[in-house]
């Protein structure tokens, strides 16, 4: 009798441990299938902000619309497709810019806004021009136009 008692404390304690363990599992976050709320333009301009400056890789991909492009204006001046530049974004993941950053909206309406984003850095000041559309009640990143000074 005692070997029966102890045989079924053994069996609880090991269900009760894997069931322990199984619970206690991280959910895998998938950022590629992340969602972000881009329901305002704002939210949408905040979300480009944070994905260019503070690393952040959840829900790159619905925030740019399908024929995004980015035009870099400098010494020599180059276009990146919208492949490319969530590419690099996604390799920048958790990386922080050291860089003091202000939004102004330039002109609005109620399909598209332009707005500008001002990245001041230690000894040089990147500025972005960003154009976002209203794509089926999505707001969106469809341009953006660099410029360093």
């Amino acid at each position: 009798m005692k070997t029966l008692a102890k045989t079924f404390a053994a069996a609880a304690l090991i269900a009760v441990s894997t069931f322990t363990m199984a619970a206690g599992k991280p959910e895998v976050s998938n950022p590629k299938k992340a969602v972000v709320n881009l329901s305002t333009a704002d939210l949408a301009i905040d979300h480009y902000v944070a994905v260019m400056t503070a690393g952040q890789s959840a829900g790159v991909e619905q925030l740019f619309t399908a024929d995004f492009s980015q035009k870099v204006q400098a010494s020599e001046d180059k276009t990146n497709s919208r492949s490319e530049v969530i590419s690099f974004l996604k390799k920048q993941k958790g990386e922080q810019l050291n860089c003091k950053t202000s939004t102004s909206i330039i002109q609005e309406s109620a399909d598209y806004m332009i707005a500008k984003v001002t990245m001041q850095f230690e000894g040089f000041t990147k500025t972005d021009l960003v154009t976002l559309v209203n794509d089926g009640g999505n707001w969106k990143i469809s341009q953006s136009i660099n410029s360093y000074k």
